[in-house]
């Protein structure tokens, strides 16, 4: 038994090292899916958040690549806002989001990086509005085909306007194409 552990170890060490040869910063394209947590004031109105994005990245120096990327974010209200309107006669519907964010991107040692980001967020419900976006991340991206990887990030996001902040814990799952 210990030695089956200690192969797969070895077997783990040697993909990772793998992977960190291959890895950093390239010029490719990411699409997954996010999954949010709001906090603050923000988490006190909603629950868990869901959507998508997509990330092109530009290689611009060794261990550097400028990042755009664009999503959709659905938010749903939490359940004694639901209650609560359902009772005047109202029925809350989830709002949604679509940033448009650019950054950078910068990797240390292969395959794991920080990055960071500002854009806008335009909100797609009625009456919504137009919020500045900013986001750090921290993250890591593994080889698992030529030219192709799993990008694993968390984030931190916050949309300002009119003097408040909306913001969330994000993480994003995507699969990324090397061009």
């Amino acid at each position: 038994m210990k030695k089956l552990l200690l192969s797969l170890v070895m077997v783990a060490g040697l993909g990772f090292a793998a992977s960190a040869q291959t890895e950093g910063a390239v010029n490719k394209i990411s699409v997954g899916p996010d999954f949010t947590l709001p906090i603050g004031d923000f988490g006190d109105v909603y629950n868990l958040g869901f959507g998508g994005s997509v990330q092109g990245e530009l290689n611009v120096a060794k261990s550097l690549n400028l990042t755009g990327s664009a999503g959709y974010l659905s938010f749903s209200y939490k359940k004694e806002y639901k209650d609560a309107f359902k009772a005047l006669g109202a029925d809350l519907k989830n709002e949604g989001a679509i940033p448009v964010k650019v950054g950078a991107k910068y990797y240390f040692g292969g395959n794991f990086y920080g990055a960071g980001e500002l854009g806008a967020a335009f909100g797609t419900g009625e009456g919504s509005s137009t919020a500045f976006a900013y986001s750090p991340t921290l993250g890591a991206s593994f080889s698992v085909a030529d030219k192709s990887s799993i990008d694993l990030g968390i984030r931190y996001e916050g949309w300002a306007r009119n003097g408040s902040t909306s913001s969330f814990i994000g993480i994003r799952a995507a699969f990324a194409f090397g061009l």
